[in-house]
């Protein structure tokens, strides 16, 4: 064996050991002063079977009277991101922040495709929250989806709304289709204002008219990001930003991290793609029985902020709030956390929209 062979290797066994000593696979508990575990608190991953499968998600909770609220991801889980960009949601409310059908731990490769459907996805929020509700105690809990699961959520909180105190949408989808469009021109004219000839041509090779090209879609997440009009303001690289939190996060075991990879291609919102994409919710959910909060980062081109403010502006709710994210991108409840508790605790806790920028 060469040197550099034996290099390698050595190198990958290294690796391979310190991601297994960084996945345990346990949330950490919440600690009290003196370093115990905190009285009444919750940390804990769990499974249920949800929608004939087994399905899990990370119960975290500083005090279990609080009030239960359930997380939407979008394309992939993105609890783990809680570590470096810590929410505080969990001083508010009791979260559940489910892995949905496909993805992260409730990936399994013998999930039948034919499930991943729109109506499953909804049925399954509805099983889900019907599964909190009992283990809480609560008569209704809070419901908020980010960027893809916003999509399920609206639609989930429109076919239920009795469960619900309240929706919050957070880089709400209205017509993605025209999202991606302003996204694309926005992205080409940039790229050209900058003189990066390269990633302009690109685009320009492959433009959003009809549909997304896959030409686009190789192309769509590095564009963003390093536009910082993606995940996060100041979140430049998928890579650091994303892929290797998701690796380091310790509340997943080695196979999870591996399985949460291995599930986005065939998580629900990735398969919901296509009719992401044909879906005006603006048309097809113009009303809800339920009071309704937006979270729109200005620098969000993932889900546009303009279009999520036309869809409010028409949208038929008892009470309304639109929060504008001076700071932001696509993830307001990571990158300006203090803000969004403020209205969480004042406004929509309290049912009111008195810190709203639009009403």
């Amino acid at each position: 064996m060469g040197i550099a062979l034996l290099i390698l290797l050595i190198g990958i066994l290294a690796l391979a050991a310190a991601l297994l000593a960084l996945s345990p696979g346990r949330p950490q508990p919440f600690l009290d002063p003196s370093g115990e575990p905190l009285a009444g608190s919750l940390s804990e991953k769990v499974f249920a079977d949800i929608g004939g499968i087994k399905q899990g998600m990370f119960l975290r909770s500083r005090d279990t009277t609080q009030p239960v609220l359930l997380y939407l991801h979008g394309g992939i889980p993105d609890y783990f991101l809680t570590r470096k960009h810590p929410t505080g949601l969990e001083g508010l409310f009791t979260v559940a922040w489910w892995e949905q059908r496909g993805s992260g731990i409730s990936y399994h490769p013998d999930i039948p495709p034919e499930t991943m459907t729109l109506e499953q996805m909804i049925q399954d929020v509805v099983e889900v929250t019907n599964y909190l509700r009992r283990r809480f105690g609560k008569e209704k809990i809070y419901l908020m989806g980010r960027s893809g699961g916003s999509f399920i959520g609206i639609q989930a909180a429109a076919r239920a709304p009795e469960l619900y105190h309240a929706y919050i949408g957070v880089g709400q989808i209205s017509d993605q289709l025209r999202s991606e469009r302003l996204a694309y021109e926005y992205m080409l004219g940039q790229y050209r204002e900058q003189g990066n000839a390269k990633m302009a041509r690109r685009l320009e090779a492959a433009p959003v008219v009809d549909g997304t090209p896959k030409a686009y879609l190789k192309w769509r997440d590095k564009a963003m990001h390093e536009l910082g009009v993606g995940t996060m303001r100041g979140m430049h690289s998928v890579i650091t930003g994303i892929f290797i939190p998701s690796l380091t996060c310790r509340d997943y075991t080695l196979r999870e991290k591996a399985n949460m990879w291995r599930g986005k291609a065939q998580s629900g919102v990735s398969s919901l793609w296509g009719e992401i994409l044909s879906t005006n919710l603006m048309q097809k959910v113009p009303v809800l029985d339920v009071p309704v909060y937006f979270f729109g980062g200005v620098y969000d081109y993932t889900v546009s902020t303009t279009l999520a403010k036309a869809y409010f502006g028409q949208l038929q709710a008892p009470l309304k709030g639109f929060y504008i994210f001076e700071k932001s991108a696509h993830s307001p409840i990571f990158e300006e956390p203090e803000k969004a508790l403020r209205i969480l605790r004042e406004d929509v806790l309290r049912g009111e929209n008195g810190l709203a920028d639009l009403k």
